[in-house]
């Protein structure tokens, strides 16, 4: 037929295809039934193809042949349409001009097609060097045209076809999906296709079962006793859940959409007729229930999938089995069998419940072995419902769950492996109401329980020699830090009750008390648990948020810890929380001023007081001793530092004041602004340090500049000196310039000072697009001002982070004509919580200071 032939009964197929899926998108938001509509879908599609085929007039022998998930025989509402053109022989000019108006005409009617032409032979080479095109053909569907054709393919392919290689091929590249994925089901934003524990995980399984030709489906799974009848019904069902949230994705975007992203999730919540908690405390979202709901499906489906593999496996690489009783108490309950702990018998477990924490044990103490067989997962997997009061009270299944805690070596994998089979959430009912729990608090990138996985892995990780180069400060702390396991206990506990409403850290200190007595711990044990966990938070906002300069912040900071061992425990549980949070949370500066507060702190409780004279004295005699090394004369540096009070010393280190003295020494009274800048000693981001003739909107100016550069701003120091100059240092961070560090350093020299000489009107702030998550989860911005003891005010303030804040919030401050002495700003994900210490005789004003925290609100809004 010709082109001309086929555009005649384009319109007709076009309508029809549009009216029918209408039609299945309405009964399916009627019934919300996923697998009626992927039928449907499927059938509707191969209806149209079956009559554009028969209209393109092929050659007989040549075929119409769906491949991937549409011929599995389901396709999602936008998902493409894998097709496979069949031919007998390659095309000549008459097919090929056919087949060009045939794959226009589908593409003109709206289908997303993703389609070959091959022939058998081809299709077999490609087959051979490629796994995604040997995967697809597996799931070869006739669609139209020659059936021999397509039958000689079929027998071709399995004659081709190594069930072990396949098998390897398809497991290996699950683990680099898994990898990519940061082998975990429970990021925030999860792919309902693609991540671990969702679809994909389920049709690896059935892949490689088919290519071995084991089962087909799941019920044939069951039958030939690879898994049990209520094992198949749950992956029947968790199979389901996942069809139906990404069937609702592509209906509620109206695209190819297999994320569960935040703009999305309220609206696929509700669509499951779930809604938002009343208001109070404790309150949760719609969108919470679905994302528990969904990570509790993908940790069954993660279980299941481990089972199921290791079974085919077994049946793939059939090894003589040499069961030898594990070493010690273990071995009346265990075996090893290659390399696997197995269980003695089918009912271990029923028979002996002790055996559920005792595996772990077991685990923990033989790191050689690789891992659990799959009847013992599968045991394991149905024995958690046997932990309840009676096992928890056990005096032996307490002693058990310490040893985990204790072990040398496997903790972690222990403690990962007893989360993911639900033994956790069993043995600590309280940590189960975390499971699968999201935190919208902007910083977290992990569920809670996922969190003090990740905490307790990072406080692991301090002890190991392969990672000392990482973190060498508090690898030689947690070294010679006695009964280090006490810190892992209030890792598991210290964010245990998030999501309950109320102070989460008062209430998981009567967590944490509870399950310490109850274990039989010792006092001192005990109330070093009970405080770490209640105090978690502290040590960071002391650090982030207040002056490390002044004696009476670190004599209260050194009051709460009260002694070595809590400060040094609090300092490694804060390093590894804040590092369990997000990889972009942590940087080198928040480092330092962790650091910095460790080691002043240690001093004062060595009953070194917190002397400013002493400290005065000490910084300058280090900057002195640094500035020698440079050649300057021995009085080089007095007539900057005559102008110079206590406060800038105490303000600054000993590397900042000699490094600002060398340029500053002869440029005292400069005429024209000097402008330096370095790489920041803390080994991230620039160190740029201003030496200009005070003015009153000089913070903002310097805010503006670096907003319009897009830097970062993360600390600032604001200084006036006695001869009337402003000595003015920030740390700024430059992601994203492609230049070398010199090219910036020289860069901000050149424009800032030019951009000072030039004194040009102020631009007004902008307002930039907010990132996804802060346009979901926005921060109530919040301000406060508070006098101090001292005569000057603390500004606080709360809000989303993005481009320019601290320059709008700059630009307030100048209109009210507020002298601005220090910036803490501390950057957590996407929120900010920033302290400024300022003063003005516009804060004395209440009247006026209303309207400074009215227009600071509104600059903070997003």
């Amino acid at each position: 037929m010709s082109p001309m032939a086929l555009d005649g009964i384009r319109p007709a197929l076009k309508a029809r295809l549009k009216a029918e899926r209408h039609a299945l998108f309405a009964a399916f938001k009627d019934e919300g039934k996923p697998e009626k509509l992927l039928r449907g879908l499927r059938q509707c599609v191969d209806d149209i193809l079956g009559e554009a085929w028969d209209a393109a007039r092929l050659p007989g022998n040549s075929a119409l042949v769906g491949v991937g998930g549409y011929g599995r025989g389901e396709l999602f509402p936008h998902s493409d349409v894998d097709l496979l053109i069949l031919l007998g022989e390659p095309a000549d000019a008459i097919t090929q001009a056919r087949l060009e108006s045939l794959v226009q005409l589908l593409w003109d009617l709206g289908l997303e097609i993703g389609h070959s032409i091959r022939t058998v032979d081809e299709c077999l080479v490609e087959s051979q060097a490629d796994i995604t095109v040997q995967t697809s053909l597996l799931e070869a569907r006739l669609v139209a045209g020659s059936a021999a054709l397509f039958a000689q393919l079929e027998g071709r392919y399995r004659e081709a076809l190594d069930p072990q290689a396949f098998f390897q091929a398809k497991t290996a590249e699950m683990r680099l999906r898994h990898a990519k994925y940061e082998y975990t089901a429970f990021a925030l934003e999860p792919n309902c296709k693609e991540s671990p524990g969702a679809l994909r995980d389920l049709q690896v399984i059935l892949w490689v079962a088919k290519a071995a030709g084991l089962a087909a489906s799941w019920s044939q799974f069951a039958t030939r006793g690879l898994i049990t009848h209520e094992e198949a019904r749950q992956l029947m069902e968790k199979e389901r859940a996942f069809k139906d949230i990404r069937v609702r994705l592509h209906l509620q975007t109206n695209r190819r959409e297999d994320r569960l992203l935040f703009d999305v999730q309220t609206a696929i919540a509700e669509s499951f007729g779930l809604t938002d908690d009343a208001p109070g405390p404790g309150a949760r979202r719609a969108s919470e229930y679905l994302m528990q709901r969904y990570y509790w499906a993908a940790k069954t489906v993660t279980q299941l999938n481990t089972i199921l593999l290791q079974n085919i496996e077994a049946q793939l690489f059939p090894q003589p089995a040499v069961p030898l009783p594990l070493a010690g108490p273990a071995g009346a309950c265990f075996n090893d069998v290659n390399g696997f702990i197995d269980i003695a018998r089918d009912d271990t477990f029923e028979t002996d419940p002790e055996a559920i924490l005792g595996i772990f044990v077991a685990m923990t103490e033989r790191p050689d072995i690789k891992g659990m067989t799959a009847r013992t997962t599968r045991a394991l997997w149905h024995a958690r419902e046997l932990i309840d009061d009676a096992y928890r009270a056990d005096p032996a299944n307490k002693a058990n769950f310490l040893r985990i805690l204790k072990a040398p070596v496997g903790l972690v994998h222990a403690l990962r492996r007893m989360n993911d089979f639900g033994v956790l959430g069993r043995y600590l009912p309280n940590f189960r109401r975390i499971v699968g729990q999201m935190q919208h608090d902007l910083f977290h990138v992990y569920t809670v329980d996922q969190h003090i996985m990740m905490v307790v892995r990072n406080l692991r990780r301090f002890t190991m020699s392969e990672h000392a180069h990482e973190y060498p400060f508090c690898s030689g702390l947690i070294a010679n830090f006695r009964d280090r396991w006490l810190l892992y206990v209030a890792a598991l506990f210290h964010d245990i009750a998030k999501g309950r409403g109320g102070d989460h850290s008062e209430l998981g200190r009567e967590d944490a008390l509870a399950f310490c007595q109850e274990h039989g711990m010792r006092e001192e044990d005990t109330e070093l648990v009970v405080f770490l966990v209640e105090q978690h938070l502290t040590m960071s906002q002391v650090a982030q948020k207040q002056d490390l300069s002044d004696p009476d912040v670190i004599a209260s900071f050194a009051a709460v810890v009260k002694d070595e061992r809590h400060l040094t425990a609090l300092y490694l549980l804060t390093v590894a929380d804040i590092r369990g949070t997000s990889p972009k949370v942590w940087n080198a500066w928040k480092a330092k001023l962790l650091e910095d507060l460790y080691r002043i702190t240690l001093r004062v409780l060595g009953g070194e007081p917190h002397s400013a004279d002493r400290e005065l004295r000490a910084r300058q005699q280090e900057a002195l001793a640094t500035l020698r090394l440079f050649g300057l004369p021995s009085d080089a540096h007095e007539a900057l530092w005559d102008q110079l009070d206590v406060v800038y010393f105490l303000r600054h280190d000993a590397s900042d004041i000699a490094w600002q003295t060398r340029f500053l020494h002869d440029k005292v009274n400069h005429p024209r602004p000097v402008v330096k800048a370095r790489l920041a000693p803390i080994g991230e981001g620039l160190q740029v340090a201003v030496y200009i003739k005070d003015q009153p909107d000089l913070f903002a100016r310097i805010c503006s500049y670096f907003d319009r550069k897009n830097f970062s701003i993360l600390d600032a120091k604001i200084h006036t000196t006695k001869n009337g100059y402003a000595l003015d240092s920030f740390l700024v961070t430059a992601e994203g310039f492609a230049s070398h560090y010199r090219d910036i350093i020289s860069l901000i020299e050149h424009e800032l000072c030019e951009l000072l000489v030039r004194q040009a009107p102020l631009p007004p702030p902008t307002r930039p697009r907010l990132s996804r998550l802060s346009r979901h989860f926005p921060v109530a911005p919040s301000v406060d001002v508070r006098p101090d003891e001292r005569g000057q005010y603390l500004l606080s303030i709360a809000a989303n982070d993005r481009t320019g804040l601290l320059y709008a919030i700059a630009s307030v401050l100048t209109r009210y004509r507020i002298s601005l002495h220090t910036a803490k700003i501390m950057t957590l994900g996407e929120r900010v919580e920033d302290v400024f210490l300022v003063d003005g005789a516009n804060l004395t004003n209440p009247r006026v200071l209303v309207q400074l925290e009215t227009e600071l609100l509104d600059a903070l809004a997003v």
